[in-house]
């Protein structure tokens, strides 16, 4: 683990896991959770890359951020955790942190190899009533607390088959990682955004993953970001709710390192022909 100065802010907590010099993996968590949400990844997938987890700022063990953040401010925060651990990364985004994802590979596309984009939508400004919706999540995390939040919430995001323990553990990651105001900043970026006419510019080649059981943004959603994408997969993962990369990591993992594995063969194709 460790503390990144970002250059545009303060500190960034990372969960690090793999060799130096391997390929960097940045992956980005969903808004109600921390760098814990990938401990699947940082496990099972440090033998093949570098796994750089991140807490958001104002999440978890990073510091609070100056100001407002925007979803350029959290992109352009994300761009500081790759400059810091490599020269570019590909990246992995769940949820929020798939927004997130898309807005930094259009924002710094130099630093951005590939993309997975997991139980992802694009933004919640596409519809008034889903925009209000998360605008008013930072007033009930004021009102009732971050334990009776996330247990409120919590168990939504994993489907009916998931183990208990696990619905704990994400019920338990939500409560140590939300507060005020990184968690109002987020729900701000995320009901103002609307990715759907930017899509078209994300040149990465883009992995997007669904589970089959995902109620919270579902099928649909990540079909709109498949569709919009030149390069991109669209593939299910099996018996999973919103936190496929959670619920069921061996399936989630196995299609990430077969995503890295054709990007890289793409490339070194590619530069043999140059």
């Amino acid at each position: 683990m460790s503390r990144l100065e970002a250059a545009a802010g303060p500190a960034i907590h990372v969960e690090t896991a793999g060799r130096e010099g391997r390929p960097l993996l940045l992956c980005l968590h969903g808004i109600g959770s921390s760098s814990a949400a990938f401990a699947p990844q940082l496990a099972g997938l440090s033998e093949h890359v570098r796994v750089v987890a991140w807490d958001a700022p104002g999440y978890a063990d990073s510091a609070d951020p100056d100001g407002p953040l925007d979803l350029d401010g959290f992109a352009d925060a994300a761009a500081d955790v790759i400059r810091a651990h490599g020269t570019s990364a590909h990246v992995l985004g769940v949820s929020w942190g798939g927004v997130i994802a898309l807005r930094l590979a259009t924002r710094h596309p130099e630093l951005v190899d590939s993309l997975i984009v997991a139980d992802s939508s694009v933004g919640s400004g596409t519809d008034e009533a889903k925009a209000a919706g998360m605008r008013a999540r930072a007033t009930e995390l004021a009102e009732l607390g971050p334990r009776a939040f996330a247990e409120k919430r919590g168990p939504r995001l994993v489907s009916d088959l998931a183990d208990p323990a696990l619905v704990q553990r994400v019920v338990d990651t939500m409560a140590g990682s939300v507060r005020l105001p990184g968690y109002g900043y987020a729900a701000e970026a995320m009901a103002g955004a609307d990715l759907r006419p930017e899509l078209a510019a994300v040149a990465a080649p883009t992995l997007v993953v669904c589970g089959d059981r995902d109620t919270v943004t579902g099928a649909e959603a990540s079909q709109v970001i498949a569709g919009g994408l030149h390069k991109t997969a669209y593939v299910i993962v099996k018996d999973a709710g919103h936190l496929a990369n959670q619920e069921q990591p061996e399936r989630f993992n196995a299609w990430v390192l077969s995503h890295l594995h054709i990007v890289t063969n793409s490339r070194t194709q590619r530069a043999r022909k140059g």
